[in-house]
């Protein structure tokens, strides 16, 4: 998953056809099918296409599964499962203390210890879709209720959270792809919180921006949602 530069994210619902799901030559399984193949995914449901052909709507069996191999996804990242457990057990007290700022040190911290031969060959580190996949790895790994890419009628929300009766609201940019300032400013253009607002719920608005030179964090922006 690593390799093929994997977005995980879609594990949580993904489509596959007969032919995916059936693979059994270990060296050219493509990674759902080999987490289909493992147990890892099961299928949600099925259903015919127009052409009469069979296919699957897939995601894990259960919240347990996704938090053991989010937790696994995060200790593969920087070959330390200790210290990716540490990082993960300092996100849960700061999501229960809302300290946003010392999250955005922890996620600073993260990417720092990801050795820079996972890069070597590997194109990853251009696009937003990596960064939003660690980010999401850790959330799921403590279970928490995380949407990505929820839809609105405006666009798409990168990563929606709800933990410690909070919602907090993820865009994520490369700053090479885009100016600084952009990730917290479409939340805002695009009104990504008025869906959430009928929850009742404070409503934090976080925009995050990625160097795809440093490979990190260069910019974590926060507004609370003040209902205009």
């Amino acid at each position: 998953m690593q390799q093929q530069g994997f977005f995980t994210p879609l594990l949580k619902q993904m489509r596959a056809g007969v032919d995916l799901i059936s693979a059994l030559d270990v060296d050219l399984m493509t990674p759902e099918a080999l987490l289909f193949q493992t147990g890892y995914l099961t299928i949600h449901k099925s259903n015919l296409s127009l052409s009469g052909n069979l296919n699957f709507t897939l995601g894990y069996p259960n919240q347990e599964v996704e938090q053991s191999l989010n937790a696994s996804l995060l200790a593969a990242y920087t070959g330390d499962a200790g210290r990716a457990e540490a990082h993960r057990l300092r996100l849960e007290d700061l999501l229960a203390n809302n300290d946003l700022m010392a999250l955005r040190d922890l996620f600073q911290s993260f990417f720092a210890s990801i050795p820079y031969q996972w890069y070597t060959n590997n194109q990853i580190a251009q696009y937003e879709g990596y960064y939003a996949s660690v980010f999401y790895s850790f959330f799921a790994a403590l279970g928490l209720d995380t949407q990505v890419e929820d839809a609105t009628n405006l666009g798409r929300i990168d990563l929606a959270l709800k933990a410690c009766e909070r919602i907090y609201l993820f865009e994520f940019k490369v700053v090479e792809s885009a100016p600084g300032g952009r990730a917290l400013q479409q939340i805002k253009d695009k009104g990504y919180a008025d869906k959430y607002r009928v929850q009742g719920l404070p409503i934090y608005l976080i925009g995050v921006e990625f160097s795809k030179e440093q490979r990190n964090v260069v910019g974590f922006e926060v507004e609370l949602f003040v209902p205009g």
